[in-house]
């Protein structure tokens, strides 16, 4: 698959563009420039802007994994901010890597790394920005390979399907090695395709079809002779040998001159809207002494260590980490409970905590099996800020399964308790709308009706500034329901996220499409009903989800 590259001089390349790359890469440390000649060439994709993309650890690790190879280069892109969309249509621009300049069409690969549904437009523009054909059926082995990793791949790839050449199916650890030792021998598409397959994660998309019924359910998927049926998920036994860790240090990210360590992978709370929980089963914990040695490989780069996982508080040895000296420790979100707030004691000049309640009443709480109490919330809630805590953010939902609006009108009530507990600070509400994600025993339950959830909201909007030192923030309910069809979506999806290049609006690009929204976020669907995702095997089973959701329904 190594192919020899002219180097490219940047000569169709706006000169304004080229400057703002220019300017990224001065505020960088740790930047990989290689010579593209007789090696695998890589253009790391992020579907979102530089500064969400480098703030992202996976995408960062990706980086460092891929040019760690000696015959690899990788280079990074992503989405241009909005006022550079105009200078790349107004020069004929082709969307170029941040590296060398060079378009993305003449790389061997082009790999997203995919976090967030909402992104998935952002892949169509990108592919069409770069003129490569976006669907994988109208790409010839002239085309770089184009393929897809990240959270959503690991539970959902198919309304994305048709764009991808290969999705892996799990975390790239050990997968992504793998399957660069098939493309050092294997030549050009369609012989990589059909050899991948025998790598444990790897997902072939046109391998498969699927065929549907009268009422618009899938009825049956097919795959060619020799592809398996069910794609088992990978995951790192030991993440103590990951080498996912931060590439780059800049100050043009969410995490400024920061260095992200990974210490925990998959969380053992398993809240049951949370995909989190399911698809990174089992909880792993990084080794202390590998924690140790990354952060002494940080403190080179700088002071700032931003420690991550899902709950953190449930480290064995949170405090000996955050004893290291000379480190000043971001820990963003925490578990309510004392063993919190006694961390945060240990981050001096930390500012900002956040808990996430997600639910104002008990009851609630049960049902999605969110398990803290009311006085677990208040008690930290005042020990953060008796320990000098600026600003204490707290995460609920809206919509969420049996939700009321007495439950809506229970975290105005929770927000006013934490009030009168201590008068110092600020409370930042950040309120989203739920979303039924695969793989949770929600994966069959409908979003709330969007009038509903306005009107939830609005009641939280109103009651909150009249309460001392307290905002609140909110999703925009259009983009969660849009997130709803891509979260639940099969491959008739992919339709609607082509128009949406031509139309910008989801609403009207599946409505161009012939796609009812209805059918996928606002319809409970039966047990025996096969979903989108149904052939990956994440090792949890439908049955055990079922029963779990008749529980929390009950």
């Amino acid at each position: 698959m190594v192919d020899s590259h002219d180097e490219h001089t940047g000569d169709d390349v706006s000169r304004k563009l080229r400057e703002k790359a220019d300017f990224l890469l001065s505020r960088e440390k740790g930047t990989v420039y290689k010579d593209p000649g007789g090696r695998i060439n890589v253009a790391l994709v992020y579907p979102n802007t530089y500064h969400v993309g480098m703030s992202n650890l996976g995408f960062q690790g990706i980086y460092g994994l891929l040019n760690s190879m000696r015959d690899v280069v990788c280079e990074r892109a992503f989405l241009p901010d909005d006022g550079d969309l105009g200078e790349y249509a107004r020069t004929q621009t082709e969307l170029f890597s941040l590296e060398s300049g060079r378009p993305l069409n003449r790389f061997d690969i082009v790999a997203f790394s995919v976090s967030f549904e909402n992104d998935y437009p952002n892949i169509a523009g990108i592919l069409q920005l770069s003129k490569i054909p976006l669907r994988s059926s109208e790409r010839n082995f002239r085309h770089p390979l184009v393929i897809m990793g990240g959270v959503c791949a690991f539970f959902n790839p198919e309304p994305v399907s048709a764009f991808f050449d290969i999705c892996f199916i799990g975390e790239a650890d050990e997968m992504l090695p793998e399957f660069l030792d098939l493309c050092r021998v294997s030549g050009k598409k369609p012989g990589i395709l059909k050899k991948s397959v025998s790598i444990s994660g790897i997902y072939v998309p046109e391998f498969y079809s699927v065929t549907y019924g009268k009422e618009g359910n899938i009825s049956k998927r097919y795959q060619t002779e020799g592809t398996p049926e069910y794609v088992k998920r990978r995951f790192l036994q030991d993440i103590s040998q990951s080498k996912i860790t931060t590439s780059i240090i800049t100050s043009e990210t969410e995490f400024s001159e920061m260095f992200l360590i990974e210490m925990m992978r998959g969380c053992p709370w398993n809240c049951r809207f949370c995909a989190a929980g399911k698809i990174y089963a089992p909880p792993r914990r990084k080794d202390f002494k590998v924690i140790e040695d990354e952060t002494r490989k940080g403190l080179t780069k700088t002071k700032r260590i931003g420690l991550i996982g899902p709950s953190l508080s449930d480290y064995p040895q949170i405090k000996d980490v955050l004893k290291i000296p000379g480190v000043d420790f971001s820990i963003t979100s925490l578990r309510a409970g004392s063993r919190s707030a006694e961390l945060v004691s240990l981050m001096k000049g930390h500012r900002s905590v956040s808990i996430a309640p997600e639910a104002g009443t008990e009851r609630l709480r049960r049902v999605i099996d969110k398990r803290i109490t009311e006085e677990d919330i208040l008690n930290t809630s005042e020990l953060l800020f008796a320990g000098g805590i600026e600003t204490l953010r707290l995460y609920f939902m809206v919509g969420l399964p049996t939700e009321t609006r007495e439950d809506v009108d229970a975290i105005i009530g929770l927000v006013k308790k934490i009030r009168s507990v201590s008068a110092k600070g600020h409370i930042t509400l950040s309120v989203g709308t739920f979303v039924p994600k695969p793989f949770t025993p929600f994966q069959w339950h409908s979003m709330e009706a969007p009038m509903e959830v306005k009107e939830r909201l609005k009641m939280i909007k109103k009651a909150i500034p009249g309460i001392k030192g307290a905002r609140v923030f909110h999703d925009v309910p259009k983009y969660a329901y849009m997130q709803g069809l891509f979260s639940m979506g099969d491959r008739r999806v992919s339709a609607v996220i082509e128009k949406m290049l031509k139309t910008g609006d989801w609403m009207k690009a599946a409505g161009a499409a012939g796609i009812r929204e209805s059918h996928y976020i606002f319809r409970r669907k039966d047990f025996s009903e096969i979903l989108p995702w149904d052939f990956i095997d994440m090792g949890v089973s439908k049955e055990k989800l079922w029963a779990e959701y008749r529980q929390a329904l009950s």
